[in-house]
């Protein structure tokens, strides 16, 4: 191939049409073209990542070497990645071989498809790049950002499609490779990666990474910080900050409970270690699944170990998502209605039945919610599980659909058919499909045909179509019934009616049951209640994130002036875009509490990650 025809061929394969799903008959229906991603596997696909890195934590910017093992079909001359805001200097093949390449225009959402001339006998790629300061995966924090005050920290969150803005990747989760990665940084600080860790800094700040695992792009990561480890068993452990370290430790002391627990219900645990870091509150997530070394926020430091359910969830995905991956985008509920109802099993082993149906009362509670918010804004057709998202960024199929509608479509089956028929069919289908993805089309075929030849039962088309085609929850949704809860109520109830409290069975509450409380509290409340719920709760001086924010959304709402202090104090020092989303959207509803948003927005803006950024500037224009 000439520099002429590379330059047409650019020109034909990047125009926004080539990201649409191809109509073709002889694609295969289990695996449909990514439309959020430019790569071409069919022609070249990439299957291992050497990645070389100078992290400058002065500039807040990287200098990076990418070489890909690739494989690809006979007579393919080009090898397409995706890539986002990264200056790409030279691209070299095998053994130094200069080589041409081109960019595509730019996409606000898909960035740029990166097309490299490749040979016959090419059989890697080494991509020179630089990584911006204002790259979107990446947060880089101050010190005084951090719990320190002393270091400098920094890290990554690649899903659904930034691993494209710091390494030009084939950024699709249906393709998949193993990565080594050698990484430098100031002798002050530990890098860490979703690989193999280091447990403490050493002289020359210079660290290897492998992952010997195959992943997908949205699960590579990089965290860079002043970082102490502290382990919970032989092959977990967690990391913080110094002061934050021991706290966490006690927090998650039933990781390896939690994961022995896991091993039990759906076969062996098969990334060798658990890690988890607990990042400074900026980071936009709960937790992010990152194999190896789950990512979680500081939110879930209750101080009562009410919230390690989040570390459940993301243990779960190393089962459902990491092991076994939607295919595309639109495909989400796959990663996460099955990692939600492998959370609910994980927490049922360990703390019994009762409370597992109090949070799947309260998941109910929360999807019925998003469904009725989803309707308002007239997008019902994201409330279906399976997504249309093309020409739009994948994050906006991020709603209690993928995780609650999909966790009760599952239930749904168990239920039916009986429990120990469904754990058999999880431990097949995590096992025939390990290190694969899948669509939902691909699913619907294994599940029915497992069914029938197992045990001869027939799946209906009907029953799919129901939940994950049809808008809406459908009538043949689980009703899960907590005990717990309707103590709550019975305490709600008497409130209601005589205005009493009973403080000795509101001892006894977890986080969960005062949520429950909270969110089911009149829609019309006195400024005389409203300093009676806060006495009797002491919502407002609580340090539980998840009862401040739910706290917080009738301070706006009945205007309870003597929480705003804190209200404001919580919106700019959390960046986890759970809590931001509802606080923000109840102050926009009145012209008032709109320009306050955009008042503390404009403090708490630069202790924000892209990904809570993208969405709140759209909100507050």
């Amino acid at each position: 191939m000439n520099f002429t025809r590379l330059s047409l061929v650019a020109l034909i394969l990047f125009s926004m049409e080539s990201c649409q799903p191809e109509k073709n008959e002889s694609t295969p229906v289990a695996m449909p073209k990514d439309p959020h991603s430019y790569s071409i596997p069919t022609d070249a696909r990439v299957t291992h990542l050497s990645w070389k890195a100078d992290i400058h934590v002065d500039t807040k910017t990287i200098d990076a070497v990418a070489t890909w093992n690739i494989e690809k079909s006979e007579g393919a001359d080009l090898l397409t990645l995706d890539i986002k805001g990264l200056t790409i200097k030279e691209v070299f093949l095998d053994n130094n071989q200069k080589t041409e390449f081109r960019l595509s225009e730019k996409d606000p959402i898909l960035g740029q498809a990166l097309a490299i001339l490749i040979k016959p006998e090419t059989k890697r790629v080494a991509v020179h790049y630089s990584v911006p300061a204002d790259a979107e995966a990446i947060q880089w924090l101050s010190p005084q950002q951090t719990a320190g005050k002393k270091y400098p920290f920094m890290f990554t969150q690649s899903q659904a499609i930034l691993a494209r803005t710091w390494v030009p990747c084939q950024d699709s989760p249906s393709i998949r490779f193993t990565y080594d990665a050698d990484v430098k940084v100031p002798n002050t600080l530990l890098a860490m990666m979703s690989a193999s860790n280091p447990q403490e800094k050493n002289e020359k700040g210079e660290y290897h990474f492998e992952m010997k695992q195959p992943i997908a792009s949205y699960l590579l990561a990089l965290t860079v910080g002043d970082v102490a480890f502290k382990p919970i068993s032989d092959r977990a452990g967690i990391y913080a900050e110094p002061s934050v370290v021991e706290k966490a430790a006690w927090e998650f002391a039933d990781l390896e409970k939690m994961i022995a627990g896991a091993e039990s219900l759906y076969g062996k645990y098969q990334w060798e270690r658990y890690d988890l870091i607990v990042l400074p509150p900026s980071f936009p997530f709960g937790g992010m699944e990152n194999p190896r070394l789950t990512f979680a926020t500081p939110t879930i430091l209750a101080g009562d170990r009410s919230l390690t359910s989040l570390v459940a969830h993301e243990l779960a995905h190393s089962w459902s998502g990491n092991l076994v991956t939607n295919a595309t985008w639109d495909d989400f509920w796959l990663n996460e209605g099955f990692t939600v109802y492998f959370e609910h099993r994980i927490m049922e082993k360990l703390y019994g039945h009762d409370y597992s149906e109090m949070q799947a009362t309260l998941a109910l509670q929360d999807l019925k919610e998003t469904i009725a918010d989803l309707k308002g804004d007239n997008l019902s057709k994201d409330t279906k599980l399976k997504l249309d998202l093309v020409g739009r960024n994948p994050d906006d199929g991020v709603t209690d659909i993928a995780y609650n509608k999909g966790y009760f479509f599952l239930r749904l089956i168990e239920e039916q058919y009986g429990r120990e028929k469904f754990d058999a069919f999880l431990n097949n289908y995590f096992h025939d499909n390990a290190f694969k993805s899948l669509d939902t089309d691909g699913f619907i075929k294994y599940i029915k045909d497992y069914y029938q030849t197992k045990n001869n039962i027939s799946l209906s088309d009907s029953l799919f179509n129901e939940w994950i085609f049809s808008e809406d929850l459908p009538a043949s949704c689980p009703q899960p019934v907590s005990t717990l809860l309707e103590k709550v109520d019975a305490a709600l109830s008497q409130w209601k009616a005589d205005g009493r409290f009973n403080p000795t069975a509101a001892a006894q509450w977890s986080t969960h049951e005062w949520l429950h409380f909270i969110k089911n509290l009149p829609d019309a409340l006195s400024a005389e209640q409203m300093a009676a719920l806060d006495a009797f709760g002491k919502f407002t001086e609580s340090g539980n994130a998840e009862i401040l924010c739910a706290w917080f959304v009738h301070v706006i709402k009945h205007n309870y002036k003597k929480a705003y202090p804190r209200m404001e104090e919580f919106l700019i020092n959390t960046g986890r875009r759970k809590f931001l989303s509802p606080l923000y959207g109840e102050l926009v509803k009145t012209p008032e509490g709109k320009q306050y948003a955009k008042d503390i927005y404009a403090k708490a803006r630069p202790n924000y990650h892209f990904v809570a950024t993208n969405t709140f500037d759209k909100l507050l224009n």
